[in-house]
């Protein structure tokens, strides 16, 4: 599936597309360059799940866990500044990818082997002011 967002207001029905796509799927990969709008899908995407918290990037914390008004959680990861997949093994990653608790992750390419298989991949890129969001 391929989706042109040309503003932020548009995210909300594509996050709402992406929900009921993911269907048992707990795990989404964000890809993209700096700057593309990973987060800021994420937040809307939170919204949509009925998230609390306030939803921000992960960057120095690498995990941050929301809760929804249902009292799920949801695990919104940054691996950014990951030098290493070993990296990935000492904060625990499989405690939080193998629950049945939905994670969406951002910079998935710096633990690729770590990554299973049976997961949605979103595919992040500018094209001028509008943003294209491919989901696989």
């Amino acid at each position: 599936m391929k989706i042109i967002v040309n503003c932020i207001s548009e995210l909300k029905s594509v996050a709402l597309q992406l929900i009921q796509y993911k269907k048992n799927k707990n795990i989404i990969c964000f890809y993209g360059e700096m700057g593309v709008g990973k987060t800021t899908f994420i937040k809307e995407i939170c919204k949509n799940l009925l998230v609390d918290d306030n939803v921000s990037s992960p960057t120095f914390s690498i995990v941050n866990q929301y809760k929804t008004k249902e009292n799920k959680i949801i695990y919104h990861f940054d691996f950014y500044r990951l030098e290493t997949e070993e990296e990935a093994y000492d904060m625990g990653y499989e405690e939080y990818f193998f629950q049945n608790d939905l994670c969406l992750i951002e910079w998935p390419e710096k633990i690729e082997g770590l990554i299973p298989e049976d997961i949605i991949k979103v595919i992040l890129t500018k094209k001028g002011e509008q943003r294209l969001i491919e989901i696989i």
